[in-house]
């Protein structure tokens, strides 16, 4: 195609925009004149090939997110999702939910609302995720019948506790019951879960799944009627393994992200998905229902799908290869073109963190078991998936305390309560390859106490005391230094702006490499997910070892 450039031509509300406009719905692109009047798609009429310019598409919508995971704020995340040509989230509130309940759900609420952006929040549904945790707070179900009546609040976000609605525990089955009885979708998390059991889940109204790693998972899961999200995140990453669902499965489809951490939100979001599929050969309709369409139709958002009577969500994008944003449009209102549009207010942060510093001695692992050597229980963490393995390594006791192993694969994993001073929970996990130093983070999926990884005591101890000075972050050390981010909003976000926090994000990232020289991509992502127990199979919270897979705390040693 010549060079061409696209017209647009703006008069108070109204304006044209000549393009090559990406109708998914007839499955056709034509040259074409979309108007726009106070919001709206007015019309959209055939005109000249030679004055257009940019293919005009709906915007991309993230499908399932935890904007917390960002580290940013609501209305930061906006700034670097427009950029993308993402016009939307399905935001669950849930990390903030779990330091500080109804009132951290309200603050995201709030913040997003001032900005440009469709911020589309769910009613966290475990809070805490299991009993077998320490959070900052809990959400019955009147918490959740009032977060239900709220006009911001779209669905019941995703139902972690599987085993509670497979046996019928009655709380949860309440919450399930109310987000029915308002019409609203409830979010499923059902990672491995198949068969009979699968199907006990699907009966109770739980209608998607984001957790599906395999492909046959995701295929039974779909031909018994659930929707699929198809997740690439900064730690899960199923992309791969999922993409040819589309094939068969076009209509029941969806791309997010669950987790992004900012380094990587600042290069792309779900247009470069987008762009991945159609690298794999796939339809491109078929990748714009998914990425655009499908989310709008479950879970009845009020955003454009690009039709004339619609509001005007809609994107400019460079081809439908790469899917580079050229303008991003939300309600009419043009939000980007070449830089974001809108600016933001900083935030007073909220937080709840109530523990003072610790000893090295608090960082003894100890043992009834008697003087020699034994075979300990540690977490194989695994690149890329929120899933872990199990394995054993043999450890020395000595006196009743428990000394490193001698097989430098595997790291001491600390867990923190930081909501009350309380006894370390300790283990041993692989993988993680820190040959010095130690890493700590107040990002510690879902209940977000202090995590912490490292190769002696000295060091975590210095780790896990800069979380603490901070009043939430995350850190490295060694026995020469020390970098920290401080994250002051309930200890998972930052209220600075959004290129200081991916460029602080990125240093400490390159720190933390350099200091501990770990091979993982993502380290804090990754072990941010080894305190979550409910995703198998062996993970440690602030009360000890968790066997996911029999559903109950197990013995180190």
């Amino acid at each position: 195609m010549q060079t061409l450039y696209s017209f647009i031509k703006i008069t108070n509300k109204m304006f044209t925009v000549n393009t090559f406009w990406v109708n998914w719905a007839k499955r056709e692109i034509l040259p074409a004149t979309i108007s726009v009047d106070n919001g709206l798609i007015f019309s959209i009429e055939p005109c000249d090939a030679a004055i257009c310019e940019h293919f005009a598409m709906p915007g991309f919508i993230d499908a399932h997110i935890h904007i917390e995971s960002s580290m940013m704020l609501p209305t930061e995340f906006a700034r670097l999702a427009v950029t993308h040509g993402t016009v939307a989230t399905v935001s669950d509130p849930h990390e903030i939910a779990n330091v500080c309940g109804m009132e951290g759900v309200k603050y995201m609420i709030a913040n997003g609302a001032k900005v440009p952006f469709h911020f589309f929040f769910g009613a966290p549904s475990c809070v805490p995720a299991t009993t077998f945790e320490t959070a900052g707070a809990a959400l019955d179900a009147n918490d959740i019948d009032a977060l239900l009546q709220m006009p911001e609040i779209l669905y019941l976000s995703e139902m972690m506790n599987f085993p509670g609605v497979i046996h019928e525990v009655p709380e949860v089955m309440e919450k399930i019951k109310l987000a029915h009885q308002y019409h609203k979708p409830v979010d499923g998390h059902a990672p491995a879960l198949r068969g009979i059991l699968l199907d006990k889940y699907i009966q109770a109204g739980i209608t998607s799944d984001h957790e599906c790693f395999t492909y046959e998972e995701g295929l039974e899961k779909l031909q018994k009627g659930m929707k699929i999200l198809i997740r690439e995140g900064s730690a899960a990453k199923n992309f791969e393994a999922l993409i040819p669902l589309i094939k068969d499965y076009p209509e029941k489809i969806m791309f997010c992200s669950d987790d992004k951490h900012p380094d990587e939100l600042i290069l792309g979001h779900i247009n470069q998905l987008a762009a991945r599929a159609v690298a794999a050969g796939l339809d491109i309709y078929d990748i714009i229902i998914s990425a655009c369409i499908n989310p709008i139709n479950h879970y009845k958002l009020p955003v454009g799908k690009l039709q004339v009577g619609d509001a005007a969500d809609f994107i400019l994008v460079e081809d439908l290869t790469n899917f580079k944003t050229v303008e991003t449009y939300i309600k009419g209102q043009k939000v980007f073109d070449e830089k974001c549009l809108f600016e933001t207010e900083t935030e007073e942060p909220i937080n709840n963190f109530n523990i003072s510093e610790i000893n090295i001695n608090d960082l003894q692992l100890n043992s009834d078991k008697p003087d020699g050597k034994h075979e300990a229980i540690a977490i194989d963490a695994i690149e890329g998936q929120l899933v872990t393995g199990k394995s054993k390594t043999e450890i020395e006791i000595v006196g009743d305390k428990v000394l490193y192993p001698k097989d430098k694969l595997y790291n001491k994993i600390c867990v923190v309560n930081r909501y009350n001073e309380a006894k370390i929970s300790m283990g041993f996990i692989k993988n993680f390859n820190i040959q010095n130093g130690a890493i700590a983070s107040s990002v510690a999926h879902d209940s977000h106490n202090i995590v912490a990884v490292g190769s002696n005591d000295e060091d975590l101890l210095k780790a896990i005391n800069s979380i603490i000075q901070m009043r939430g972050g995350i850190s490295v050390a060694s026995a020469t230094e020390t970098h920290s981010m401080a994250l002051p909003v309930a200890g998972l976000m930052s209220n600075l702006p959004a290129e200081k926090i991916a460029h602080d994000y990125q240093e400490i990232d390159k720190h933390a490499k350099r200091i501990t020289g770990t091979n993982l991509k993502s380290p804090y992502m990754t072990f941010s997910f080894m305190a979550l127990p409910v995703i198998p199979s062996l993970k440690i919270t602030d009360l000890g070892l968790f066997d996911v897979d029999a559903f109950g705390f197990v013995d180190l040693v």
